[in-house]
């Protein structure tokens, strides 16, 4: 019973990716500054972001080879560092606190498909990272998520669901370990 559908028609009416001349204008920074490793510019990839709509505080290291899909979906807090290699997927916001680590090769994730439906239409959802948060080296963070402050999601461990604050999580799915102690 294989039913065929217009995609054609398909449009989803709750995502809105910008317009179509800042979406290929961001697309060559991102390329030519932003993924690439030659230019390890923090201030510059700074302003660029601030020029596109994001809220970038003080002091965020951004390491070459990062890749952000919309600038205007991003909010970073003061001393944040996003890692060499790190996806940000921002089909909805991203909004990551202050004093936060994604390490390298991390993806946060905001997008995902309905596979229920016949055209498998796009779920966003936002993702919050909360001041202190410590994203792993390539670890995933999917759309939905909350991670509450001082959470840490520990090397390639994948978190579906929300991170509760000041504690260690591991694995895929990702489960509580122990309490992270600050001293």
């Amino acid at each position: 019973m294989n039913k065929e559908v217009d995609l054609s028609t398909f449009e989803n009416k709750d995502f809105d990716s910008g317009s179509a001349f800042k979406r290929i204008i961001w697309y060559y920074v991102n390329v030519l500054i932003f993924k690439s490793s030659l230019i390890p510019l923090y201030g510059l990839k700074r302003s660029l972001l601030r020029m596109f709509g994001a809220k970038i505080s003080a002091n965020v290291v951004i390491k070459p080879s990062v890749n952000i899909k919309y600038p205007w979906k991003l909010t970073i807090g003061a001393n944040s560092w996003i890692g060499e290699n790190v996806w940000i997927d921002n089909l909805e916001l991203v909004t990551i606190g202050e004093n936060c680590c994604i390490s390298q090769g991390a993806v946060l994730l905001c997008g995902n498909h309905d596979f229920s439906t016949s055209t498998f239409d796009l779920i966003a959802k936002p993702i919050v990272l909360e001041n202190g948060v410590w994203i792993g080296a390539k670890s995933i963070v999917s759309g939905g998520v909350t991670c509450f402050s001082h959470s840490i999601l520990s090397i390639q461990s994948a978190a579906s669901r929300d991170l509760k604050a000041f504690c260690i999580y591991r694995g895929n799915p990702a489960v509580e370990i122990k309490e992270r102690k600050i001293q």
